[in-house]
């Protein structure tokens, strides 16, 4: 028998941009039933771990612009940020550094008692607004105390949505596990916004929580929309070793070192201009080109990396404003970096691509829309800058949440609920995984896929290394790995792993089929065969839409405004 539930608004995801929405639609609708739905407890959601900071032009009066941020960001991304998109990301942004404020933000301070901003990768200006190195932790509990002054949001903390209903136009429902129970639910609603967040555990070596699986990517993509510009994945140039947690470029940003075997500050060579500040798929590949041409070092594994220095930034500003970084050194590499250089690497770190929405966040289903890094507005274009992800969440949160709330009260028509619809995702999930049968351990087959993406999609990518890629991927996905041992109802996380694999495999291969059509080198998806640019023939979104025999894909233009494309350097 399936449950059911109802809702005027289900919010799919509960890090920064779920809840900035919530927030955003309680406070237009205050009559509206909110479900904020999570397969995690809220505060537990991938946003806590945000390290540097939210970017906002705040010192016009100190000579910042909002037109040197939009720039900075189109410049970032190698031209391929819809410039209309990337505006309205930087004119909004001041605003809402302030109304975090009031709720009660604890921004670092100036010594003047002003909101402190710190340089970051790619930006003329200093304007990284940050709480020490735990902007994403202080950024969700203050959005979550907000949320408790709304008494018509509600959560479904660990729920695991598995698909989106709907009549060929118009959203109707979800269906959901709850986990704690294995109970199966159809939730109804008027409206939806999917903010799942990212999809880096397609990576082994990742900043990413192991939460951060791209299960609200593929249930849009199942349901006919496009996922776009997938092909660009960003690496974080600093993943520690070995464990890949993210070192913030606020380290770099309080005057860190990036040092090759030789003690050199190699970056001078890639970026003489911003040095170790250069936009991040710029240093990720100066240090893969150092490692690939013998100027790396062994970390404690004996995997390839360079050095992070902060010997000379000092203990006192290290303990003050890169305290976490301080104690997840200790911790997970046994380094504490006021005395000694830190082993890093680039890490999965960041997926520019997602759900294709409009400049509102506006999916191609009536009634959906999409927020944070599960969307692809194209504010990043090909490669994101730092701290103007948690400013896409705050931003398109807020304004995804008002135009739910106003779609909702300005009346939806009712269309018969499809009861065959649902019945066959209970028979796809329970019938096809929980039942199925098979003796490929899907623990080693997901360890199988995160590696070869790793190895095939990485920071250099070539035709054969990805053509080899995605045979892998396809093969692997044709072993029997679509089977439950666990037989329990009750938290059955190893039912929820095995759908998490399921959707794993649709969306790497979104990945892989769109770096191999993307026959140039663009931000973050270089391409040793194609090494040059080539605005003539790319100079668009890649759209993939799901096929029986793949994806299938197709193209969208970019949307350019003030800045025409030129050569990136730095």
């Amino acid at each position: 028998m399936v449950e059911s539930l109802e809702y005027d608004l289900v919010i799919c995801g509960s890090g920064l941009a779920g809840l900035r929405a919530a927030i955003a639609a309680a406070t237009r609708g205050p009559s509206l039933r909110i479900g904020v739905v999570s397969k995690v407890q809220v505060m537990r959601s991938h946003s806590v771990s945000a390290e540097g900071g939210t970017a906002a032009a705040l010192y016009t009066d100190e000579g910042d612009s909002i037109e040197s941020h939009v720039y900075d960001t189109v410049k970032g991304s190698d031209f391929l940020a819809d410039q209309d998109v990337a505006e309205r990301l930087c004119r909004e942004m001041p605003h809402e550094v302030y109304q975090l404020e009031h709720w009660g933000m604890p921004w670092s301070r100036r010594k003047d008692g002003r909101v402190d901003q710190r340089a970051f990768g790619g930006y003329s200006f200093p304007r990284a607004t940050y709480a020490s190195d735990k902007v994403g932790f202080f950024e969700m509990q203050t959005l979550y105390d907000t949320c408790q002054r709304h008494e018509r949001i509600e959560y479904l903390n660990e729920w695991f949505v598995t698909s989106i209903v709907h009549d060929g136009r118009r959203f109707l429902g979800v269906t959901a596990i709850e986990i704690a129970t294995g109970a199966f639910y159809a939730i109804r609603a008027k409206a939806m916004i999917i903010a799942t967040g990212g999809a880096g555990r397609l990576y082994s070596f990742s900043t990413y929580a192991h939460s951060s699986t791209p299960d609200g990517l593929d249930m849009a993509f199942r349901a006919g929309m496009a996922l776009k510009d997938m092909e660009f994945v960003q690496f974080h140039p600093t993943g520690i070793m070995p464990s890949g947690i993210l070192i913030t470029e606020g380290a770099r940003g309080e005057g860190g070192h990036l040092l090759n075997s030789e003690g050199e500050r190699f970056m001078s060579a890639y970026a003489p201009s911003k040095m170790e500040l250069a936009p991040r798929d710029i240093v990720s590949r100066s240090i893969m080109t150092e490692i690939a041409e013998g100027r790396g070092l062994k970390s404690m594994t004996g995997a390839d990396c360079v050095k992070l220095d902060l010997r000379h930034v000092g203990d006192e500003v290290i303990r003050e404003k890169l305290g976490a970084i301080r104690e997840i050194c200790i911790k997970f590499s046994g380094v504490d970096p006021s005395e000694e250089p830190i082993d890093v690497r680039p890490v999965c770190h960041y997926m520019m691509g997602g759900i294709h929405t409009d400049i509102d966040g506006k999916t191609e289903i009536t009634g959906v829309w999409a927020a944070g890094e599960a969307a692809c507005n194209s504010t990043h274009g090909s490669n994101r800058l730092g701290a103007n992800s948690t400013s896409e969440c705050i931003v398109w949160g807020r304004i995804t949440g008002e135009l739910a709330a106003d779609y909702v009260a300005a009346g939806v028509p009712q269309s018969p609920w499809p009861h065959h619809v649902v019945a066959a995702e209970e028979a796809r999930i329970y019938g096809e995984i929980f039942k199925g049968s098979g003796d490929a351990n899907p623990y080693e087959v997901r360890q199988t896929l995160t590696d070869t993406m790793n190895e095939f999609a990485y920071v250099y990518r070539d035709e054969a290394g990805l053509t080899e890629g995605l045979r892998r991927l396809r093969e692997l996905r044709a072993r029997p790995w679509r089977h439950v041992e666990d037989r329990a109802g009750e938290y059955n996380t190893n039912f929820v792993n095995v759908m998490e694999l399921d959707s794993m495999f649709r969306v790497a291969e979104t990945v892989l089929v769109g770096a191999l059509g993307r026959q140039e080198s663009r931000g973050a998806h270089a391409r040793t065969d194609y090494p040059r640019r080539d605005d003539k023939s790319f100079l668009h979104h890649t759209l993939a839409y799901h096929g029986t025999d793949g994806p299938i894909m197709r193209t969208s233009p970019v949307k350019i405004t003030n800045y025409q494309p030129v050569e990136r350097k730095y």
